[in-house]
């Protein structure tokens, strides 16, 4: 995954922004948008099909010349993987297998040599995040019973967990900066490698709480807790329950320089998977109320930061200055997804969440008033069309449509062993160092010692005192 600075757009993209823009001016001032009706599910599920077909036309993979899984340029690898998480979930709330036979497909042909989602050819754009969004839509496959691989073929458990014990072992591997946390990208040669972030790290902590829930192995959820702890001690979550993109490790930085931007999707990711958490420990109510108010904070963070007052969410950090990239396009998917699937671990959310995906989907109605039912970025502009096209676009429409049958028709809540079908492999994963060879058993985290606290909280002291006065800026890949 790549981000860019917020304010970096080249004067070609701005020119063609505005004249997309200035172009279907005359239609978008007389197009109502796509029919919505959040309280009809054929209605929901009539809208997300609609909106998931203009997804699925910027997909070339099962054309002659195109590579199963791989989204065509100038879109990265990982979008593949999220474009399958979204089509999965629209197969799991309507039961429609239109899509199923290419996320089938797509999916099989991206699990890479050791069957973790590293094909050798995605190298050059290989982060832990990218190969995390793979496994969290194998994962989601296995929560929601979609239709198995062949027994010759790897199964969506077992992907999820090769992926969890490869980075697993990274993180320790990596342990002598920051007191842990995964870097941003795998290999050093990527730009980006010196970078621990908060999606990285946010959607191991999302895997790793969703494996505790479906196997019931603690081992999981202890990592999840001390990925919570990380984040925690280095700043990167902050008191108030919000995320700060990431912090710098070259030149011994050591996570003391950060960058205050914030994302949608983090919040999202760490939810869900807080949420999960709360669900895991439903037999230790101690536990379980540390994990309620966790989710509770970061909920309120979500809701503040990229809510506004009519309760339509946007992407802050790039919409209202018209500079979001083919990557942040798509982050509000992620967001809505799992706001909806909190409140299926963790109903006590349902009050807060479910009225935002409401009024943030009648919204983006609105806003699909494109050629063929285009939708645009910008939610809160109504009906006014705002030019802008492609998948993010597109699957963040399908996934806050979806979410609305959270009330109007639920679907079942995620399976685990006792009601799933997928066949897991705790070894799964090349934990070699990058020789091929099978991982071990899964390994319990080691503890966070008392140095390691006391050297993040030093960190985020000087932090606090250094960063006064400076704005945020992310890396540029």
């Amino acid at each position: 995954m790549r981000l860019f600075s917020s304010t970096s757009r080249s004067p070609a993209q701005t020119w063609l922004s505005l004249l997309s823009i200035a172009s279907l001016t005359v239609q978008t001032l007389a197009d109502p948008g796509m029919d919505f009706n959040p309280d009809d599910p054929k209605s929901i599920k009539a809208a997300a099909k609609k909106a998931a077909q203009g997804m699925v036309s910027f997909y070339n993979g099962d054309d002659p010349g195109g590579i199963p899984g791989v989204m065509p340029g100038p879109y990265y690898w990982w979008l593949g993987g999220a474009m399958f998480n979204t089509l999965i979930d629209y197969w799991y709330f309507t039961k429609d297998s239109t899509w199923n036979d290419m996320v089938m497909r797509g999916m099989m042909h991206q699990t890479g040599e050791n069957n973790d989602f590293k094909p050798t050819n995605q190298s050059n754009d290989l982060g832990n995040d990218d190969q995390a969004f793979w496994a969290m839509a194998a994962l989601n496959a296995a929560e929601t019973n979609f239709p198995n691989p062949p027994k010759d073929q790897p199964q969506w458990l077992a992907l999820a967990q090769a992926v969890f014990n490869e980075q697993a072992f990274d993180w320790d591997k990596r342990d002598d900066t920051c007191g842990g946390g995964l870097m941003w990208q795998l290999f050093e040669y990527n730009p980006g490698f010196n970078y621990k972030n908060s999606i990285s790290n946010g959607c191991f902590f999302n895997i790793a709480s969703r494996l505790a829930a479906y196997t019931g192995n603690k081992t999981y959820a202890d990592w999840a807790e001390k990925t919570w702890n990380w984040m925690s001690d280095v700043g990167l979550l902050t008191d108030d329950y919000t995320f700060l993109d990431g912090a710098y490790t070259k030149n011994n930085e050591n996570c003391t320089q950060k960058n205050d931007l914030q994302w949608s999707y983090n919040a999202g990711i760490f939810l869900y998977g807080s949420g999960m958490m709360y669900k895991f420990y439903e037999n230790d109510s101690k536990k379980q109320e540390i994990w309620q108010n966790r989710t509770t904070g970061v909920l309120k963070g979500l809701k503040d930061i990229f809510f506004n007052k009519d309760g339509i969410i946007s992407e802050v950090a790039c919409e209202p200055v018209n500079t979001c990239n083919n990557d942040e396009q798509s982050f509000k998917a992620y967001t809505t997804r799992y706001m909806a699937a909190t409140v299926q671990v963790a109903n006590f959310t349902s009050d807060t969440i479910l009225p935002l995906l409401r009024s943030s989907a009648i919204a983006a109605a609105k806003q699909c008033s494109g050629p063929d039912n285009a939708c645009g970025l910008e939610w809160t502009k109504g009906s006014n069309y705002d030019g802008m096209k492609g998948p993010g676009e597109q699957m963040s429409a399908v996934e806050v449509f979806l979410s609305n049958l959270v009330k109007s028709d639920p679907p079942p809540p995620p399976a685990d062993n006792n009601t799933g079908s997928s066949h897991g492999d705790p070894g799964a994963g090349d934990t070699s160092g990058g020789g091929g060879s099978k991982g071990p058993s899964l390994k319990p985290p080691s503890a966070i010692t008392t140095g390691d606290k006391a050297g993040a909280g030093i960190l985020t002291a000087v932090v606090l005192i250094g960063v006064i006065g400076m704005t945020g800026w992310v890396m540029i890949a």
